[in-house]
């Protein structure tokens, strides 16, 4: 469907994302004022060469002419040149600026935002659609500038040369404008349509690349080279449509041109043999008319890239006027020595069935509380909410009397540690990952003392380069165990007040989650604790254990508690127990 929006108000929108007002004035008025100097030098350079040929006509070598004109050469040369590199650089400022800001408008863009559009497509809006930015600036802006002046004055000194050839001339003008308009508005629509390609062709390959190792397990490459294939071809055909466009617009003003300057020379040879105009005057004439082409054809590229730029506009100021989340509003301290209370909490995801049905119960200071239940029973939904990722549909949540909005979320989330099942590492090395986010410098003895306690210092200390060692991207070079407990130094490091542990050892083997398990203990101590765990051998000992069922929290109590009174919890543990004696057991093929 064709984009309707407004020219003006998109223009607008195009002022304002590459911040005016920021642009420091001297640097416009310098790469301005180098351009005007070689548009004049330009336009000075037909006067001359009339002067040549008029002087060599009567056989007068004039020597102060010709250096007049490659002194005016060298002038348009040295001036055109700085332009050029100044205005590069005012491209590659403003540029910057914008992908500063939409760099820094992404990392704030709430986790719902992300969601709903792949990584990928973000991506491609801080290279893609800036880089069409950057083009019209860097290449097209002053250049436009130039070209105005010097079709401006090319006019001005057309008129005085020979008035009835230059109204000749200007006919061609309305049969531009005819040409550019309609075109100009199916390639605004083309090039939105070919960043949106873009962006999801980029989202594509981002996640394959990513996920390489499960596309190779399920020899999923015939799949994925068609989905590729099929992106591609997405490309291919608007770019053939841009092709297409381009095809018929520059043919047309090529044209134009050339019709307008046959006419010129013949009506000029006209004037020339009735002795209306000289020759040397017919010479200008044509470089002056060389002197209009140029600007016109400068126009066309400009229009062409000025819509291009129009249609990225639009896709980063979406981004840009997306709702963010507030990490620098200041609100109540934490006070970590207050219970968390979930009061009737309902939540469901947009478009989707209730994840939590009216959920009640209190987190106390310093105690275990572990959440079990059925995959989808919305155990990790909870701690969603408490990292206030989401805010909950119905219902409270409080730190002690003050409702969680009303408490800064950096404070907030600063006094969060979390150790997911995934335990994502950054690609880097493992002192890299283990400090992570802090705000000052850690020294050796704070890094290692965090490394022991989490039982990592020992796998670490085998390593070619101990903490210097590359872990790969998403940590891949290393075991799950590795990963957890460089996690859990991470989490201990950072000191939380609050500790939430999400699968913490489901993923790994019996002696790792040994390892796991007393690193965890470690980390525990003296915490507000949440855990999840489908291991119910983990979270027996827990001050506190919630039973969840399809979003209804149907239990609470201690292990005894709900061995005895909760149904679902006491067949969770037999069938635990069952799994764990099966994997006791020796095999037959060991017997």
């Amino acid at each position: 469907m064709e984009n309707q929006s407004n020219p003006s108000i998109n223009l607008k929108k195009f002022l304002q994302l590459i911040d005016v007002k920021s642009i420091p004035k001297s640097l416009v008025a310098l790469v301005l004022g180098l351009s005007l100097i070689s548009t004049v030098a330009g336009l000075i350079l037909p006067l001359f060469t009339r002067d040549l040929v008029d002087v060599m006509t009567v056989k007068a070598l004039n020597y102060s002419t010709i250096l007049l004109l490659l002194a005016a050469f060298v002038i348009q040369a040295v001036a055109g040149g700085f332009s050029t590199y100044f205005l590069a650089y005012l491209g590659e400022k403003v540029v910057a600026g914008v992908r500063k800001r939409l760099w820094k408008k992404i990392l704030l863009l709430p986790v719902s935002y992300f969601d709903q559009n792949r990584s990928g497509e973000s991506i491609s809006r801080i290279n893609n659609d800036t880089a069409v930015i950057k083009e019209l600036i860097s290449t097209q802006l002053v250049s436009i500038f130039s070209g105005m002046v010097s079709l401006v004055g090319s006019l001005v000194i057309l008129f005085y040369l020979d008035w009835s050839m230059t109204l000749v001339m200007l006919t061609a003008v309305p049969i531009i404008f005819l040409i550019m308009r309609p075109i100009g508005r199916q390639m605004r629509n083309i090039s939105l349509r070919l960043q949106n390609e873009t962006a999801t062709f980029t989202g594509l390959i981002t996640q394959v690349i990513s996920e390489i190792r499960l596309v190779k397990a399920y020899v999923a490459e015939p799949v994925e080279t068609k989905h590729g294939e099929e992106g591609i071809q997405h490309l291919f055909r608007t770019g053939l449509k841009t092709a297409r466009l381009m095809a018929i617009l520059q043919p047309l003003m090529s044209f134009v041109m050339m019709f307008m300057l046959v006419v010129i020379i013949g009506y000029g040879g006209y004037r020339v043999a009735s002795g209306g105009l000289s020759a040397c005057d017919l010479v200008a004439f044509i470089l002056y008319l060389f002197q209009i082409i140029f600007p016109i054809t400068m126009l066309t590229q400009f229009f062409t890239s000025l819509q291009k730029a129009m249609g990225a506009t639009e896709r980063i100021v979406e981004i840009l006027d997306h709702e963010e989340e507030d990490t620098e509003a200041k609100g109540q301290k934490v006070n970590p020595s207050l219970p968390i209370h979930f009061e009737q909490v309902h939540f469901a995801y947009p478009n989707s069935d209730v994840v939590l049905n009216h959920v009640s119960f209190t987190i106390q200071p310093g105690k275990v509380t572990a959440i079990v239940g059925p995959s989808g029973s919305g155990k990790t939904t909870i701690f969603s909410l408490l990292e206030r990722f989401y805010q909950p549909s119905g219902g409270e949540i409080r730190l002690g009397d003050t409702p969680l909005p009303e408490i800064g979320l950096r404070e907030w989330r600063s006094c969060i540690g979390y150790v997911s099942q995934e335990s994502p590492l950054l690609a880097g090395t493992i002192r890299d990952n283990i400090c992570y986010a802090m705000d000052r410098e850690v020294t050796d003895e704070e890094l290692e003392e965090a490394a022991k306690l989490a039982y990592a210092d020992e796998f670490i200390k085998k390593l070619p380069d101990g903490f210097d060692t590359q872990v790969g991207e998403r940590g891949i070079m290393l075991s799950g165990g590795q990963r957890q407990r460089i996690a859990i130094a991470r989490a201990i490091l950072h000191d939380p007040k609050i500790l939430m542990l999400d699968e913490a050892t489901s993923a790994l083997d019996s002696t790792s989650e040994k390892v796991v398990q007393e690193a965890l203990q470690n980390l525990m101590q003296g915490r507000t604790t949440l855990v999840i765990a489908h291991r119910l051998s983990t979270v027996v000992d827990s001050d506190q254990i919630l039973v969840l069922e399809k979003g209804v929290l149907t239990g609470m109590g201690t292990h005894e508690e709900l061995l005895g009174s909760h149904p679902l919890y006491r067949k969770l543990v037999e069938q635990q127990f069952k799994n764990d004696k099966a994997a006791d057991e020796p095999s037959t093929i060991d017997k």
